[in-house]
């Protein structure tokens, strides 16, 4: 079985030392960045080289793309896309709802074109006038329930291309007034007030994969951040919402967490969580994680084996309409 992580890689493509190590540790998936993408031919080479030393032709492979200034394959070589929030606040709920699930069709297009079977969206927090920039236009809206109905529209459309959606970031990293690419937030928020955000989670439970939040909630566990918080896992993620899918860490580099890798990593694995991501590229960093990181078993593995069954074949695409229809809700928006 592979283990219950999955890596980044420095490059454009794996060095000799990256494809030893990813032959040696196994890890679940891949996790691609601006850094390794320059086009096509060159993107579809990493992912094979990847699969190939793995030794799983469907292994998994990430990316984050939402749109908006979260796009990791981007102009001139793929198409820009709008924010998650461009599209709620420009169109009527009806056309946002079909402007997000068409152009989550169209990156699904441009993802399965290379190779990439999952992509870590769409952003399910809801937004305040004070969540913090990190999140900002990534966040379809400050009402739950339309967060809930566009994430809805927007995973549809990566499904019927064949794409993997993962939500996140999951209890919710709305109320966040730090970035925890940097620092750790703490939301001092109320349990009844932190449950308004749990609602676009808990309305999409039934999707295959979820990413958690470097934040602590006060409310639920004051000590630990949801991401290492087996109360949080346990009695929030699990149970009030329900997610029943596989649930995977947000980046285990980020300076939100603290401590040696292998800490970080077996924290997280002892708070419940199924995989643990680390996505900056650092070999010993990497390694440190896959020595605590167990091979997928138990419910890990049910989980991990029902969401790669949830890809489907894509849905037949006329990509000149639908790329007609996009640049007209471009032009609906004033984005380019």
């Amino acid at each position: 079985m592979p283990k219950a992580f999955i890596c980044g890689c420095a490059g454009l493509a794996l060095s000799r030392e990256e494809r030893a190590f990813v032959r040696e540790s196994d890890p679940w998936g891949l996790i691609v960045f601006k850094r390794n993408v320059d086009d096509r031919d060159q993107l579809r080479d990493l992912i094979r080289t990847f699969r190939d030393s793995v030794g799983r032709a469907d292994a998994p492979v990430l990316i984050d793309q939402e749109g908006g200034r979260v796009q990791r394959m981007a102009p001139p070589r793929w198409r820009a896309c709008p924010s998650a929030g461009a599209i709620e606040a420009g169109l009527s709920p009806f056309e946002a709802e079909s402007a997000a699930r068409l152009i989550a069709r169209l990156i699904a297009h441009d993802l399965s074109e290379v190779g990439i079977t999952v992509d870590c969206a769409p952003v399910l927090d809801v937004a305040e006038l004070a969540t913090h920039a990190v999140i900002g236009s990534r966040a379809f809206s400050q009402r739950p329930e339309r967060v809930a109905a566009m994430g809805r529209a927007f995973a549809e459309g990566l499904l019927a291309g064949g794409v993997l959606p993962v939500v996140k970031h999951l209890p919710g990293h709305g109320r966040a007034r730090a970035d925890s690419h940097h620092e750790l937030p703490v939301v001092e928020a109320s349990r009844k007030e932190l449950e308004r955000d749990f609602l676009p989670f808990a309305e999409l439970r039934d999707l295959p994969m979820a990413m958690s939040a470097h934040v602590v909630f006060s409310a639920l566990d004051p000590v630990r951040p949801a991401t290492a918080s087996r109360i949080v896992v346990q009695e929030i993620m699990r149970g009030k919402v329900g997610f029943a899918g596989l649930i995977m860490s947000d980046d285990v580099s980020m300076k939100a967490l603290r401590g040696p890798f292998d800490e970080r990593a077996r924290t997280i694995f002892e708070a419940g969580l199924d995989i643990v991501l680390h996505c900056n590229g650092e070999l010993e960093e990497a390694r440190a994680v896959a020595s605590v990181a167990p091979e997928l078993s138990g419910e890990s593995l049910r989980r991990a084996g029902a969401a790669m069954a949830a890809r489907v074949v894509p849905q037949a695409l006329d990509l000149d309409e639908a790329e007609a229809k996009l640049a007209s809700i471009k032009k609906t928006l004033g984005v380019s």
